[in-house]
């Protein structure tokens, strides 16, 4: 009877203990742990020891070794804490550990480097146009000297004539002239060639005397009435407007 006794108070007694084991470890993980008399702790030093683990896992302990040393050492405080039964304060500690694992050497922004603008590609000068440098033929003007009739005496007005003749001459020292001599129709025409040979040769002298003209650049030549300007239809007529205008001296430019 005693026997039976005792055996049922052992299992009620297992049944207890087990019961209570159950009910206290409750939210517990196992977790050995050398020096430590516990196999089960809150779950938040088995999360703290994973968050470690992980860290160290992924080269935080190279990366950033200050940091993860912290982290480690703050979690095996926890544990230290925990077995001297201050356990709010080992979780507290188990907290704080994981999430120091848990941003152990956060990932540095990306600085993006915008890329260098390309050079805006430079205008192609316009083509210059170029100046066509118009060719301005210079016109020399000589002036025409009449004479009176059967003279080949200068007048006052055939004399202010060449003094221009003269200024342009000055102007262009490079232009040699031919001095050519006429008469009318009047006379024979042996008698009106020695006239406009003496016209042409008297106009020469006053260039050259009056107007300071290298002969070299001068030459005279009488043409008589071989060359009239205007037809004579009545030689007879010797003031008429025609012979007048025949009785003259040009000057003939020569290009070299």
């Amino acid at each position: 009877m005693q026997a039976r006794t005792a055996k049922r108070v052992l299992i009620v007694v297992i049944a207890v203990v087990s019961l209570s084991l159950m009910i206290g470890c409750a939210g517990r993980e196992y977790a050995h742990k050398d020096p430590y008399p516990y196999s089960y702790y809150h779950k938040e030093l088995p999360e703290a020891d994973r968050a470690v683990e992980t860290a160290r896992q992924a080269g935080k302990d190279r990366e950033c070794p200050a940091e993860f040393k912290a982290a480690e050492d703050l979690k095996n405080k926890a544990y230290k804490v925990y077995s001297e039964c201050r356990t709010d304060e080992a979780i507290a500690m188990a907290r704080e550990a994981t999430a120091k694992a848990r941003a152990l050497c956060p990932a540095r922004p990306r600085v993006e480097t915008m890329p260098e603008p390309k050079p805006e590609p430079r205008p192609e000068p316009k083509p210059v146009a170029k100046v066509v440098e118009k060719v301005v033929e210079k016109v020399i003007l000589l002036e025409d000297v009449h004479f009176d009739l059967d003279q080949s005496t200068l007048t006052k007005e055939a004399q202010m004539i060449l003094k221009r003749n003269i200024q342009v001459l000055k102007e262009n020292p490079n232009i040699k002239i031919r001095i050519q001599g006429h008469t009318s129709a009047i006379a024979t025409e042996e008698y009106n060639q020695a006239l406009s040979e003496r016209r042409a040769k008297s106009v020469e002298e006053f260039l050259v005397k009056e107007g300071g003209i290298a002969p070299a650049r001068l030459s005279e030549i009488g043409y008589g009435e071989t060359k009239l300007e205007k037809p004579e239809p009545n030689p007879e007529l010797k003031e008429s407007a025609a012979a007048q205008t025949n009785r003259r001296v040009i000057f003939k430019i020569i290009v070299e």
